[in-house]
Protein backbone atom coordinates (compact mmCIF):
# COMPACT_ATOMS: atom_id res chain seq x y z
CA UNK A 1 0.00 0.00 0.00
CA UNK A 2 2.94 2.12 0.77
CA UNK A 3 4.73 1.54 -2.31
CA UNK A 4 1.65 2.37 -4.86
CA UNK A 5 0.95 5.40 -2.80
CA UNK A 6 4.88 6.62 -3.36
CA UNK A 7 3.89 5.23 -6.60
CA UNK A 8 1.12 7.24 -7.32
CA UNK A 9 2.84 10.34 -6.08
CA UNK A 10 5.82 10.40 -7.86
CA UNK A 11 3.90 9.94 -11.21
CA UNK A 12 1.52 12.68 -10.08
CA UNK A 13 4.38 15.10 -9.16
CA UNK A 14 6.38 14.12 -13.01
CA UNK A 15 2.72 14.50 -14.30
CA UNK A 16 2.74 18.13 -12.86
CA UNK A 17 6.07 19.68 -13.80
CA UNK A 18 6.23 17.77 -17.17
CA UNK A 19 2.71 20.01 -18.18
CA UNK A 20 4.04 22.98 -16.43
CA UNK A 21 7.35 22.59 -18.23
CA UNK A 22 5.16 21.91 -21.57
CA UNK A 23 2.92 25.38 -21.40
CA UNK A 24 6.30 27.22 -20.79
CA UNK A 25 7.84 25.83 -23.85
CA UNK A 26 4.96 26.40 -25.83
CA UNK A 27 4.95 30.11 -24.57
CA UNK A 28 8.40 30.48 -25.73
CA UNK A 29 7.75 29.16 -28.96
CA UNK A 30 4.28 29.08 -30.36
CA UNK A 31 2.52 31.45 -28.11
CA UNK A 32 5.29 34.49 -27.92
CA UNK A 33 5.90 33.78 -32.01
CA UNK A 34 2.08 34.20 -32.54
CA UNK A 35 2.09 37.87 -31.05
CA UNK A 36 5.49 39.04 -32.45
CA UNK A 37 4.27 37.66 -35.75
CA UNK A 38 0.74 39.54 -35.23
CA UNK A 39 2.66 42.74 -34.10
CA UNK A 40 4.87 42.20 -37.62
CA UNK A 41 1.88 41.71 -39.45
CA UNK A 42 -0.14 45.14 -38.36
CA UNK A 43 3.33 47.18 -38.23
CA UNK A 44 3.95 45.89 -41.64
CA UNK A 45 7.31 44.70 -40.81
CA UNK A 46 8.39 41.47 -42.77
CA UNK A 47 11.18 40.84 -40.80
CA UNK A 48 9.49 40.74 -37.68
CA UNK A 49 6.68 38.49 -39.10
CA UNK A 50 9.34 36.16 -40.33
CA UNK A 51 11.26 36.27 -36.72
CA UNK A 52 7.09 35.52 -35.26
CA UNK A 53 7.24 32.54 -37.97
CA UNK A 54 10.52 30.82 -36.44
CA UNK A 55 9.57 30.77 -32.71
CA UNK A 56 5.89 28.98 -33.56
CA UNK A 57 7.48 26.47 -36.05
CA UNK A 58 9.57 25.39 -32.75
CA UNK A 59 6.85 24.56 -30.85
CA UNK A 60 7.66 20.61 -30.52
CA UNK A 61 10.94 20.92 -30.44
CA UNK A 62 10.64 23.57 -27.11
CA UNK A 63 7.97 21.45 -26.13
CA UNK A 64 10.40 18.15 -25.29
CA UNK A 65 13.27 20.19 -24.45
CA UNK A 66 11.21 21.98 -21.51
CA UNK A 67 9.81 18.81 -20.28
CA UNK A 68 13.31 16.80 -20.41
CA UNK A 69 15.13 20.04 -18.78
CA UNK A 70 11.68 19.84 -15.81
CA UNK A 71 12.45 15.99 -15.46
CA UNK A 72 15.98 16.76 -14.72
CA UNK A 73 17.65 15.02 -17.33
CA UNK A 74 21.02 14.88 -18.51
CA UNK A 75 22.31 17.61 -21.24
CA UNK A 76 22.66 14.61 -24.02
CA UNK A 77 19.04 13.62 -23.17
CA UNK A 78 17.66 17.25 -23.20
CA UNK A 79 19.55 18.01 -26.16
CA UNK A 80 18.22 15.22 -27.96
CA UNK A 81 14.86 16.01 -27.04
CA UNK A 82 14.74 18.31 -30.33
CA UNK A 83 14.38 16.15 -32.62
CA UNK A 84 11.70 14.13 -31.04
CA UNK A 85 9.20 17.14 -30.27
CA UNK A 86 9.80 17.95 -33.83
CA UNK A 87 8.41 14.17 -34.95
CA UNK A 88 5.87 13.99 -32.92
CA UNK A 89 4.37 17.11 -33.13
CA UNK A 90 4.66 17.05 -36.86
CA UNK A 91 3.17 13.50 -36.99
CA UNK A 92 0.50 14.25 -34.28
CA UNK A 93 -1.10 16.82 -36.32
CA UNK A 94 -3.68 18.96 -34.34
CA UNK A 95 -2.95 17.07 -31.14
CA UNK A 96 0.44 17.30 -31.20
CA UNK A 97 1.17 18.77 -28.38
CA UNK A 98 -0.22 15.43 -26.42
CA UNK A 99 1.37 13.69 -28.53
CA UNK A 100 4.80 15.53 -27.92
CA UNK A 101 4.41 15.62 -23.76
CA UNK A 102 3.40 11.33 -23.88
CA UNK A 103 6.13 10.25 -26.45
CA UNK A 104 8.52 12.71 -24.29
CA UNK A 105 7.96 11.36 -21.23
CA UNK A 106 8.98 7.85 -22.49
CA UNK A 107 11.80 8.91 -24.61
CA UNK A 108 13.44 10.95 -21.53
CA UNK A 109 12.52 7.83 -19.56
CA UNK A 110 15.24 5.77 -21.93
CA UNK A 111 17.32 8.60 -22.27
CA UNK A 112 17.60 8.56 -18.29
CA UNK A 113 18.06 4.64 -18.50
CA UNK A 114 20.84 4.70 -21.23
CA UNK A 115 23.10 7.97 -20.11
CA UNK A 116 26.47 7.88 -18.99
CA UNK A 117 26.10 3.36 -18.90
CA UNK A 118 28.79 3.61 -22.06
CA UNK A 119 31.90 4.76 -22.70
CA UNK A 120 30.76 6.51 -26.10
CA UNK A 121 27.66 8.02 -24.11
CA UNK A 122 27.74 10.95 -26.34
CA UNK A 123 27.14 8.76 -29.38
CA UNK A 124 25.09 6.04 -27.28
CA UNK A 125 22.36 8.70 -25.59
CA UNK A 126 21.52 10.63 -28.41
CA UNK A 127 21.21 7.96 -30.31
CA UNK A 128 18.69 6.19 -28.36
CA UNK A 129 16.56 9.08 -27.04
CA UNK A 130 16.49 10.16 -30.76
CA UNK A 131 15.97 6.86 -32.13
CA UNK A 132 13.01 5.87 -29.47
CA UNK A 133 11.36 8.97 -29.61
CA UNK A 134 11.21 9.17 -33.54
CA UNK A 135 10.10 5.52 -33.78
CA UNK A 136 7.51 6.45 -31.48
CA UNK A 137 6.26 9.34 -33.39
CA UNK A 138 5.59 7.45 -36.33
CA UNK A 139 3.91 4.32 -34.20
CA UNK A 140 1.81 6.44 -31.62
CA UNK A 141 2.04 10.35 -32.53
CA UNK A 142 -1.20 10.38 -35.55
CA UNK A 143 -3.07 8.30 -33.02
CA UNK A 144 -2.67 10.36 -30.13
CA UNK A 145 -2.95 13.45 -32.10
CA UNK A 146 -6.07 12.08 -33.65
CA UNK A 147 -7.53 11.35 -30.02
CA UNK A 148 -6.62 14.34 -28.39
CA UNK A 149 -7.81 16.39 -31.24
CA UNK A 150 -11.42 14.34 -30.96
CA UNK A 151 -11.81 15.35 -27.67
CA UNK A 152 -11.24 18.92 -28.63
CA UNK A 153 -13.68 18.68 -31.24
CA UNK A 154 -15.90 16.92 -28.94
CA UNK A 155 -15.97 19.53 -25.94
CA UNK A 156 -15.76 21.98 -28.83
CA UNK A 157 -19.09 20.68 -30.45
CA UNK A 158 -21.22 20.07 -27.30
CA UNK A 159 -19.81 23.74 -26.80
CA UNK A 160 -21.48 24.99 -29.37
CA UNK A 161 -24.79 22.59 -29.19
CA UNK A 162 -25.51 23.01 -25.25
CA UNK A 163 -23.58 26.36 -24.75
CA UNK A 164 -25.16 27.17 -21.46
CA UNK A 165 -24.24 24.11 -19.46
CA UNK A 166 -20.87 23.64 -21.22
CA UNK A 167 -19.83 27.20 -20.25
CA UNK A 168 -20.50 26.54 -17.26
CA UNK A 169 -18.04 22.75 -16.81
CA UNK A 170 -15.82 24.39 -19.24
CA UNK A 171 -15.23 27.84 -17.37
CA UNK A 172 -14.97 25.88 -14.17
CA UNK A 173 -12.68 23.15 -14.74
CA UNK A 174 -10.53 24.72 -17.03
CA UNK A 175 -10.45 27.57 -13.99
CA UNK A 176 -9.98 25.17 -11.65
CA UNK A 177 -7.10 23.53 -13.00
CA UNK A 178 -5.64 27.17 -13.30
CA UNK A 179 -5.13 27.77 -9.84
CA UNK A 180 -4.25 24.18 -8.90
CA UNK A 181 0.06 23.25 -9.87
CA UNK A 182 -1.47 21.68 -13.17
CA UNK A 183 -1.03 23.98 -16.43
CA UNK A 184 -4.36 25.22 -17.67
CA UNK A 185 -2.69 26.23 -20.71
CA UNK A 186 -0.79 22.73 -21.44
CA UNK A 187 -4.27 21.42 -21.25
CA UNK A 188 -6.25 23.47 -23.61
CA UNK A 189 -2.73 23.42 -25.81
CA UNK A 190 -3.54 19.19 -26.64
CA UNK A 191 -7.21 19.87 -26.56
CA UNK A 192 -6.40 22.48 -29.05
CA UNK A 193 -9.57 24.05 -27.06
CA UNK A 194 -10.75 27.60 -29.50
CA UNK A 195 -14.21 29.12 -30.45
CA UNK A 196 -16.74 28.85 -27.84
CA UNK A 197 -15.17 26.88 -25.64
CA UNK A 198 -12.33 28.86 -25.77
CA UNK A 199 -14.00 31.76 -24.56
CA UNK A 200 -15.39 29.87 -21.88
CA UNK A 201 -11.76 28.68 -20.55
CA UNK A 202 -10.90 32.04 -20.87
CA UNK A 203 -13.45 33.54 -18.60
CA UNK A 204 -13.18 30.69 -16.19
CA UNK A 205 -9.12 31.27 -15.93
CA UNK A 206 -9.74 34.89 -15.71
CA UNK A 207 -12.51 35.07 -12.72
CA UNK A 208 -9.60 32.92 -10.94
CA UNK A 209 -6.84 35.32 -11.50
CA UNK A 210 -8.86 38.54 -11.44
CA UNK A 211 -11.16 37.75 -8.61
CA UNK A 212 -8.39 36.29 -6.66
CA UNK A 213 -6.34 39.48 -7.02
CA UNK A 214 -9.08 41.53 -6.26
CA UNK A 215 -10.66 40.14 -3.29
CA UNK A 216 -7.25 39.94 -1.12
CA UNK A 217 -6.47 42.99 -1.94
CA UNK A 218 -6.70 44.31 1.46
CA UNK A 219 -4.48 41.21 2.32
CA UNK A 220 -1.64 41.71 -0.18
CA UNK A 221 -1.95 45.20 -1.65
CA UNK A 222 -0.88 46.55 -5.21
CA UNK A 223 1.93 44.24 -5.33
CA UNK A 224 -0.82 41.22 -4.60
CA UNK A 225 -3.10 42.61 -7.22
CA UNK A 226 -0.28 42.96 -9.70
CA UNK A 227 1.31 39.00 -9.02
CA UNK A 228 -2.38 37.51 -9.04
CA UNK A 229 -4.21 39.71 -11.43
CA UNK A 230 -1.08 39.58 -14.29
CA UNK A 231 0.74 36.38 -12.83
CA UNK A 232 -0.77 33.59 -11.30
CA UNK A 233 -3.68 32.83 -8.91
CA UNK A 234 -1.85 29.46 -7.94
CA UNK A 235 -0.04 31.52 -5.44
CA UNK A 236 -3.16 31.11 -3.07
CA UNK A 237 -2.79 27.16 -3.26
CA UNK A 238 -1.22 27.58 0.26
CA UNK A 239 -3.92 29.22 1.40
CA UNK A 240 -6.73 27.23 -0.18
CA UNK A 241 -5.10 23.82 1.39
CA UNK A 242 -6.12 25.88 4.82
CA UNK A 243 -8.99 27.25 4.37
CA UNK A 244 -10.78 25.59 0.77
CA UNK A 245 -13.53 28.07 0.98
CA UNK A 246 -12.06 30.65 -0.55
CA UNK A 247 -12.01 28.86 -3.34
CA UNK A 248 -15.44 29.27 -3.48
CA UNK A 249 -15.75 32.78 -5.20
CA UNK A 250 -13.99 32.74 -8.39
CA UNK A 251 -15.56 29.29 -8.72
CA UNK A 252 -19.30 30.55 -8.48
CA UNK A 253 -17.98 33.45 -10.75
CA UNK A 254 -16.55 31.41 -13.48
CA UNK A 255 -19.51 29.42 -13.14
CA UNK A 256 -21.47 33.08 -14.12
CA UNK A 257 -19.30 34.78 -16.86
CA UNK A 258 -18.56 31.00 -18.42
CA UNK A 259 -22.18 31.21 -19.83
CA UNK A 260 -22.46 34.46 -20.33
CA UNK A 261 -19.39 34.41 -22.95
CA UNK A 262 -21.26 31.28 -24.39
CA UNK A 263 -24.71 32.42 -24.38
CA UNK A 264 -25.00 36.10 -24.24
CA UNK A 265 -21.69 37.58 -25.84
CA UNK A 266 -20.40 34.75 -28.16
CA UNK A 267 -16.85 34.97 -26.90
CA UNK A 268 -14.70 32.82 -28.99
CA UNK A 269 -11.16 32.52 -28.64
CA UNK A 270 -9.83 31.48 -32.24
CA UNK A 271 -5.76 32.34 -31.15
CA UNK A 272 -3.53 29.57 -30.17
CA UNK A 273 -5.01 27.15 -28.42
CA UNK A 274 -2.38 27.90 -25.33
CA UNK A 275 -4.20 31.11 -24.94
CA UNK A 276 -7.37 29.74 -23.79
CA UNK A 277 -5.81 28.78 -20.66
CA UNK A 278 -4.11 31.59 -20.10
CA UNK A 279 -6.28 33.83 -18.57
CA UNK A 280 -5.09 37.14 -17.72
CA UNK A 281 -1.26 36.41 -16.95
CA UNK A 282 0.60 38.73 -19.34
CA UNK A 283 -2.92 39.47 -21.16
CA UNK A 284 -1.63 36.52 -22.99
CA UNK A 285 -5.34 35.20 -23.39
CA UNK A 286 -6.48 38.85 -24.17
CA UNK A 287 -4.23 39.07 -27.10
CA UNK A 288 -4.85 35.62 -28.27
CA UNK A 289 -8.63 37.05 -28.86
CA UNK A 290 -6.96 39.37 -30.56
CA UNK A 291 -4.71 37.49 -32.69
CA UNK A 292 -7.92 35.50 -32.85
CA UNK A 293 -10.50 38.54 -34.48
CA UNK A 294 -6.76 39.65 -36.93
CA UNK A 295 -6.92 36.07 -38.51
CA UNK A 296 -10.87 36.38 -38.97
CA UNK A 297 -10.15 39.41 -40.77
CA UNK A 298 -7.55 38.28 -42.96
CA UNK A 299 -9.61 35.33 -43.87
CA UNK A 300 -12.79 37.88 -44.53
CA UNK A 301 -15.02 36.11 -41.87
CA UNK A 302 -14.59 39.24 -39.82
CA UNK A 303 -14.88 42.89 -41.11
CA UNK A 304 -13.67 44.61 -38.52
CA UNK A 305 -13.08 44.66 -34.80
CA UNK A 306 -15.92 46.77 -32.96
CA UNK A 307 -15.81 48.81 -29.66
CA UNK A 308 -18.74 45.98 -28.67
CA UNK A 309 -15.69 43.61 -29.28
CA UNK A 310 -13.66 44.89 -27.12
CA UNK A 311 -16.58 45.86 -24.20
CA UNK A 312 -17.16 42.08 -23.72
CA UNK A 313 -13.38 41.38 -23.71
CA UNK A 314 -12.75 43.27 -20.91
CA UNK A 315 -16.35 42.51 -19.34
CA UNK A 316 -15.64 39.10 -19.09
CA UNK A 317 -12.02 39.14 -18.29
CA UNK A 318 -11.86 41.98 -16.19
CA UNK A 319 -14.87 43.70 -15.03
CA UNK A 320 -17.49 41.14 -14.16
CA UNK A 321 -14.61 38.65 -11.91
CA UNK A 322 -13.57 42.39 -10.17
CA UNK A 323 -17.09 43.21 -9.23
CA UNK A 324 -18.38 39.66 -8.42
CA UNK A 325 -15.91 37.69 -6.74
CA UNK A 326 -15.48 40.27 -3.56
CA UNK A 327 -19.35 40.28 -3.43
CA UNK A 328 -19.37 36.64 -3.15
CA UNK A 329 -16.58 37.21 -0.57
CA UNK A 330 -18.16 39.89 1.34
CA UNK A 331 -20.94 37.11 2.16
CA UNK A 332 -18.59 34.78 2.92
CA UNK A 333 -16.86 36.49 5.32
CA UNK A 334 -20.26 37.81 7.21
CA UNK A 335 -21.03 34.42 7.83
CA UNK A 336 -17.61 33.56 9.03
CA UNK A 337 -16.37 31.42 6.27
CA UNK A 338 -13.44 33.53 5.28
CA UNK A 339 -11.82 35.40 7.87
CA UNK A 340 -9.43 38.15 7.83
CA UNK A 341 -5.82 36.60 6.95
CA UNK A 342 -7.01 34.21 4.99
CA UNK A 343 -6.46 34.76 1.72
CA UNK A 344 -2.58 36.39 2.91
CA UNK A 345 0.26 35.52 0.46
CA UNK A 346 3.32 34.33 2.44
Amino acid sequence: MKRSSFSSSFLGNVIIRSLSAMAQGLFASLLIGTIIKTVGQQMNWPMVVETGSFAMSMAGPAMAISIAYALHATPLVVFSMAAVGLAANTMGGAGGPLAVFIISLISTGIGYLVGGRTKIDILITPLVTIGSGVALSYLMAPAIGTAASSVGNLIMWATSQHPFIMGILVSVIVGITLTLPISSAAICAALGLTGLAGGAALAGCCAQMIGFAVMSINENGLNGLVSQGLGTSMLQMGNIVRNPRIWLPPIIVSAITGPLATCLFQLEMNGPAISSGMGTCGLVGQIGVYTGWMSEIAAGTRAAITTNDWTVLALISIVLPAILTPLIAYFFRRIGWIKKGDLKIS
